[in-house]
C-alpha cells in the first residue's frame, strides 16, 4: 500500500450522511491530526443504501477532495481505483445515527463503504455515533455540529492511527466503531448482537415499519447479551466489532443430502415427464 509524499498515511474517508455533514468534517478534522485526508464522498444524503452500486456517477472537486454523485460503495470504488488509489485505509463516516447490531450491517451505507474496500484488500473502519430516540427531541434534530461527535471521532482518530502498524487487520478485514451519545468510558472489543425487534403494522393502504430496539435502547429493556455492540453503547463504551467482509458459509449435513440425492430426484420427474418443480 502507499503512502503520501509525507511519509504519513493516506486515508480516503467517505460516508453515506453527505460530504458536506457535520460528521464528516469531525472525522475530516480528526483523521488530519495522524496523516493525509483524501475525501471521496457522497455530494448529498445516501443513508441506508447498503452495497448499492452505480455503473458510472460523476465527480467534482471539493475543498476537502471529491464529491461523488452517488453511494458510498460507489464513493470506495470510485476512490480505490481512480481518485486515491493510494489509501492505506478507507474509513467511513462519522455517520449520525448508530449502525449496531447483525441485521443493520447490510443496510448500512457507512458500514457497505467498509465493506467495500475490504474486497479490495484495502483496510478499512466505518464509524457511527449513536443518537438516543424516544427523547423529547427528535434525534434528527440531535448531531447538527461539528462538536458533538468528538466522542466517536476521538475513537476513530485513535483506531486510525494505532492498528494499521498494530496487525489488527492481518485477522480481520474491517472495524465497525460505534460511540455514544455522551462521553465513553472505555472501549470494548464487541460482536454484533442478534437481537432482531422490527414491526409492521397496516394502516390503510400504508403498512408502518418500525425498528423497535431503537426504542429499548432508550429504556433499557433490550435483552443484548454481553460483548454485544449494543450493550456497550448502551452503557456508555465505544463498541468495536471486528469483522469479515465475505459471507461465511457453514456445512450442514442436512443440504448434503439433499445435493446427493438431486440428479436422482430430477431423473425420476424425468421419466415421469414432468418439468423440474412441477
Amino acid at each position: 500500500m502507499g503512502t503520501s509524499a509525507r511519509g504519513e498515511p493516506r486515508y480516503l474517508l467517505t460516508n453515506d450522511d453527505g460530504i458536506d455533514s457535520p460528521g464528516f468534517r469531525a472525522l475530516y478534522d480528526a483523521l488530519s491530526d495522524v496523516g493525509e485526508v483524501v475525501a471521496v464522498a457522497p455530494a448529498d444524503d445516501r443513508s441506508a443504501v447498503g452495497r448499492t452500486l452505480s455503473t458510472e456517477v460523476n465527480v467534482r472537486e471539493h475543498e476537502l477532495g471529491y464529491a461523488v454523485e452517488g453511494t458510498p460503495a460507489d464513493c470506495a470504488v470510485a476512490g480505490l481505483e481512480s481518485l486515491c488509489p493510494d489509501a492505506d485505509m478507507v474509513v467511513a463516516g462519522c455517520n449520525k445515527g448508530a449502525n449496531i447490531g447483525a441485521y443493520v450491517l447490510g443496510r448500512s451505507g457507512t458500514v457497505s463503504a467498509a465493506v467495500e474496500a475490504a474486497f479490495f484488500d484495502v483496510p478499512a473502519m466505518a464509524v457511527s455515533l449513536y443518537v438516543p430516540a424516544g427523547s423529547d427531541t427528535d434525534w434528527r434534530e440531535l448531531a447538527t455540529e461539528e462538536a458533538d461527535y468528538r466522542g466517536a471521532v476521538t475513537a476513530a482518530r485513535y483506531l486510525a492511527d494505532r492498528t494499521l502498524d498494530a496487525g489488527v487487520f492481518e485477522r480481520t478485514d474491517y472495524l465497525n466503531v460505534n460511540a455514544p451519545w455522551a462521553d465513553a468510558e472505555g472501549m470494548e472489543i464487541t460482536r454484533p448482537s442478534t437481537v432482531y425487534d422490527m414491526t409492521a403494522e397496516r394502516d390503510g393502504d400504508s403498512v408502518v415499519l418500525h425498528d423497535r430496539t431503537w426504542d429499548r435502547m432508550v429504556d433499557g429493556s433490550l435483552p443484548d447479551p454481553e460483548g454485544t455492540d449494543r450493550r456497550a453503547v448502551a452503557e456508555g463504551r465505544v463498541s468495536v466489532s471486528p469483522l469479515t467482509a465475505p459471507h461465511t458459509t457453514r456445512h450442514h449435513e442436512a443440504l448434503d443430502g439433499l445435493a446427493t440425492e438431486y440428479d436422482r430426484a430430477v431423473g425420476e420427474e424425468r421419466e415421469r415427464g414432468s418439468k423440474p418443480g412441477e
